[in-house]
């Protein structure tokens, strides 16, 4: 069910950047250090030479923009439609009809950043309007192993972020709020996949997990949701059960005490409480199940942990 919702989330943003790809000229918002071209039918002035492909022009830090015959015209704050429709009354000393083309060569006034587990992390292009789902998909989705709340940091500048739960940061200059992907997808909140500002930082952080490792079909991590809890038995159900040389009934749980240092080892008869002779026991964040083999192989706690660390080959499991 877990990936089937992250394939949902991603599809949903490919269909909402495609329909915002087609309302892209009418809704993005020039800006300084932006690159143009421009293309002015049967004006020389405006083609490079022979080649004849239209000029770039880079939006300077004042929002202007130097142009043959008409010298500086005032970019940023305005739509590409803006701009060929004042340009075009500028041309008009020159050509009865200017036909004016603008479109946007390169994107770089409207930076976003984000971060955490996500594939792409780093400083993105907010090109037009886009959603939250949108930018998700720009960067290449979220990873397995991502939390269901999504952490909006917002200049107030840009307003504040148009969510109950925002609130301003201790310092009074950022809006912050944190949504939940699951509202989303259930559309229980689709209010809640609002519309992104340049230099919003969007912060995906690492889920809790727990770990089933050892004579299992399947190891991996578990991922939990907001308050949610998993026992032994629900995380070796998650593992696709006991491999056939398990022995069942020493398996342990391993616990990092609140405190730190070395992990507690709490054994765990998953026999007798599969056939109902024990009750089951809760298992908390970055706790390790741990079962071993009934043939007398031995694992070091310390190479346990350091594989889980890296991480490889281990699958990860949404509920």
């Amino acid at each position: 069910m877990g990936r089937l919702k992250f394939l949902l989330l991603a599809i949903l943003a490919a269909w909402s950047q495609t329909a915002g790809d087609q309302n892209r000229k009418s809704t993005y918002i020039l800006g300084a250090d932006d690159q143009i071209a421009i293309h002015v039918l049967d004006l020389e002035e405006f083609s490079e030479g022979q080649s004849g492909k239209d000029r770039m022009y880079r939006i300077d830090l004042r929002g202007m923009v130097n142009l043959p015959l008409v010298g500086r015209l005032h970019a940023a704050g305005q739509t590409v439609e803006q701009v060929e429709a004042t340009l075009a009354e500028r041309l008009k000393e020159y050509l009865k009809t200017p036909s004016v083309t603008v479109t946007v060569a390169e994107y770089k006034s409207q930076p976003i950043s984000v971060i955490g587990q996500v594939q792409t992390p780093g400083v993105h292009q907010l090109q037009g309007r886009k959603s939250l789902l949108e930018v998700i998909s720009v960067v290449g989705g979220l990873k397995p192993e991502a939390g269901h709340q999504i952490k909006i940091t917002r200049k107030v500048e840009y307003g504040s972020i148009p969510l109950p739960s925002a609130k301003p940061d201790s310092t009074g200059q950022f809006s912050v709020a944190e949504v939940s992907v699951k509202r989303i997808l259930n559309a229980e909140s689709p209010e809640e996949n609002i519309q992104i500002q340049p230099f919003d930082v969007i912060s995906v952080p690492k889920a809790e997990l727990v770990y089933v490792v050892g004579n299992v079909k399947r190891s991996g991590g578990i991922v939990l949701g907001d308050r949610e809890k998993v026992t032994a038995l629900q995380a070796l159900s998650m593992a696709e059960g006991l491999d056939r040389d398990a022995s069942s009934n020493t398996a342990k749980i391993l616990r990092k005490p609140a405190n730190g240092g070395e992990r507690q080892e709490i054994l765990v008869a998953l026999g007798d409480i599969l056939k109902g002779k024990k009750s089951d026991v809760p298992m908390e964040p970055d706790d390790i199940l741990f079962v071993p083999s009934s043939v007398g192989k031995k694992v070091a706690l310390r190479s346990l942990e350091a594989a889980i660390s890296i991480g490889t080959g281990l699958a990860i499991f949404r509920r």
